[in-house]
């Protein structure tokens, strides 16, 4: 079987016949996929229960004198459900305008992953990122797991903009994604055929 392109900086968008409740009207920013497996962040879930600033608090990097009118609305922004795999371990997609440290990695231009307190330190003390969204947990697969789940229909791919990423609200991107691709949500069908 040949290997999909590598998907890295596109949209991954779960298909009504995923059939793993975990996924279910999920889009994921693809971070890496290439000869190892791939892995990617879920970015429209957002907790119900968590904000940037909550997480930040419990870090120890934000105190409340620092919660400053113009950090408010930053910090207030929710914590993503990234996935499944270390739920408790915390991912940074930031526009690439901070100081490139180790532990940040470039997925596309305009995007970068940052997996290390560094970037929230940056955030706590409003000194950047300009955009960013904190996820904890992950998705991944094995090599070759990811091309055969697409090839059974369970996903979908696109490109993703940094401003659809940053810019669209969670709960509106599942539904944005599929109708970037001309796709209308209302129309799918959890059965898939090959003519």
């Amino acid at each position: 079987m040949d290997q999909f392109p590598s998907l890295a900086g596109q949209a991954l968008i779960a298909m009504p016949s995923i059939g793993d409740s975990r996924f279910e009207r999920t889009v994921i920013y693809m971070c890496v996929h290439d000869d190892q497996g791939a892995m990617g962040v879920v970015v429209n879930r957002p907790s119900q229960k968590r904000s940037v600033a909550d997480v930040l608090t419990e870090l120890e990097l934000l105190d409340g004198k620092q919660s400053a009118e113009a950090l408010e609305e930053r910090l207030g922004a929710r914590v993503l459900l990234g996935g499944p795999v270390e739920k408790s371990r915390g991912f940074v997609l930031h526009s690439p305008d901070v100081l490139e440290r180790e532990g940040t990695v470039a997925v596309s231009d305009d995007v970068h992953l940052s997996t290390t307190l560094d970037v929230l330190r940056d955030i706590s003390s409003g000194k950047g990122p300009e955009q960013f969204l904190l996820a904890l947990g992950f998705a991944s697969w094995d090599d070759g797991q990811l091309d055969r789940e697409i090839l059974q229909n369970a996903w979908l791919h696109a490109p993703m903009s940094s401003s659809s990423l940053f810019d669209t609200p969670p709960e509106l991107l599942y539904a944005a994604s599929l109708s970037n691709l001309g796709v209308d949500l209302h129309q799918l069908s959890p059965v898939a055929g090959r003519g």
